[in-house]
């Protein structure tokens, strides 16, 4: 039987790439007709709808844009749904309403495995991503040899609604080193040190990060284009501040890291890249943050390999 796969955007049709690629029997849907029309192309069945897709299939994974497409695609898929089935839900989303869709699944007798994935659209393309999986452990293991295929490193992080709060962790972790490390090469251009020193001195650190070696690079060579833009990240970071909210977390870098990001979306557009925040401090500064040698576009070359559990120390 197909695995079903709805939403072939930017992280979603990667990951569909990948079961493909491994030759798992794929069934695919995206309103985008071009997309689910390419995976046609290399083998891919047409899926006519997401009800379609869930009564067809055993197991249907949904990466999604927002909350609100993952409930509009629930809401279409749940009459299809019946006991032993899975619903993967890859997307980054809110976690109490995914604890909410997965205990209406559960009413019909089918499984929900909240399983979002960090490390970026390049890792996603090669399926050496990272998974985070929320879900009772016998879901968990059920649906380990799909999600060893989609993610190198395989966290189950305990029960629906940890992986969604670990992640949008994870993506304010990585904006919030977005925009210092905007101020530290605006400053040291300013300051008038050569930027591919800079990199360097900043790669061989204590100030090194996985975001450094990823979108320094692309903010270095001009490109900007980490394709993640400002509305996605608008949304995750807004929902770690919500959780924050919700647990009386009197949070003070997070509303400033929110009001920087809205203010690079009022300037450059609702879904400009988010690596395009250094502009506002070219602008301000008088200076062009920019140097040879750089990658135009990041390419993991990590070769593929069946990924594997992470297993966290106790």
């Amino acid at each position: 039987m197909a695995t079903g796969f709805i939403g072939l955007g930017a992280v979603g049709g990667k990951l569909a790439g990948n079961l493909l690629r491994n030759n798992e029997r794929l069934m695919v849907f995206d309103l985008d007709q071009d997309k689910v029309d390419a995976f046609v192309d290399i083998g891919a069945e047409r899926g006519q709808s997401a009800g379609h897709i869930m009564r067809d299939c055993e197991v249907v994974i949904t990466s999604l844009p927002s909350p609100a497409a993952s409930e509009a695609v629930l809401t279409e898929m749940l009459p299809h749904m019946a006991g032993g089935k899975i619903w993967i839900e890859m997307s980054t989303t809110d976690a109490d309403l995914i604890i909410s869709q997965a205990k209406r699944v559960a009413q019909v007798g089918a499984l929900t495995i909240e399983a979002p994935v960090s490390g970026g659209c390049h890792r996603a393309a090669t399926g050496n991503i990272s998974v985070f999986a929320g879900c009772d452990r016998a879901a968990f293991e059920r649906a380990l040899p799909l999600l060893t295929i989609l993610g190198r490193k395989v966290l189950h992080t305990g029960d629906v609604g940890t992986a969604s709060k670990l992640k949008v962790m994870t993506n304010y972790l990585a904006t919030a080193n977005l925009l210092t490390l905007c101020e530290a090469l605006t400053t040291m251009k300013a300051a008038g040190l050569d930027l591919a020193t800079t990199y360097e001195a900043i790669r061989i650190s204590s100030g090194n990060s996985f975001v450094h070696e990823t979108e320094s690079q692309l903010i270095l060579s001009g490109a900007r284009d980490v394709d993640f833009s400002m509305n996605l990240v608008l949304k995750d970071i807004g929902l770690f501040q919500s959780l924050a909210d919700a647990h009386d977390v009197p949070l003070e870098l997070s509303p400033q890291i929110i009001a920087m990001m809205r203010d690079g979306q009022a300037r450059y557009g609702e879904r400009a890249q988010s690596d395009r925040m250094i502009e506002r401090l070219e602008e301000a500064a008088g200076v062009s943050v920019l140097a040879d040698g750089f990658a135009l576009e990041l390419v993991d070359d990590e070769p593929p390999a069946r990924g594997a559990e992470v297993i966290a120390v106790r």
